[in-house]
């Protein structure tokens, strides 16, 4: 089975002008963890995910990393955890969404395409025909479509 033949072709997606604002906006109102953001000509250029959320929002400590010539220190946040939820809803989506998107081709197989999210352990894979956002699929999409004949 091909990605075309199984994938969901209605993609909730940002733009890579859109704040993390309407990015949250838009996972609350579909009930979504993540989506990629697309260019104007609708071109993956990158995915944002809950996870990219987590990880501003929560407490990051300071940093000691000791090397043979020196000792550099990586101040954590000084911030409350309201303050940087608050910081983080005017940020463009760019600034913290993964840059380098695992994505398949239309025409991939559903075998390839589960020992991706296998073994890159993410829960979505964009699907893309020439360079261009046409769906998306996640481990869910391919467990049903797997198992549905065998069941």
């Amino acid at each position: 089975m091909k990605a075309h033949e199984f994938m969901i072709r209605q993609v909730y997606k940002v733009k890579q002008e859109d704040t993390v604002r309407t990015f949250i906006e838009k996972c609350i109102a579909h009930r979504i963890s993540g989506m990629p953001v697309v260019n104007d000509r609708n071109e993956i250029v990158a995915y944002l995910s809950d996870g990219d959320i987590m990880r501003y929002i929560g407490r990051h400590e300071d940093l000691i990393v000791d090397s043979f010539f020196q000792i550099n220190v990586f101040v954590g946040d000084n911030d409350l955890f309201e303050e940087r939820a608050q910081k983080l809803l005017g940020l463009s989506v760019m600034a913290i969404a993964k840059k380098k998107v695992i994505t398949v081709h239309a025409e991939e197989d559903i075998e390839v395409i589960a020992t991706i999210l296998g073994k890159k352990q993410i829960k979505k894979v964009p699907v893309e025909r020439n360079r261009v956002l046409v769906g998306i699929i996640s481990r869910g999409d391919v467990i049903r479509h797997s198992f549905k004949a065998l069941l």
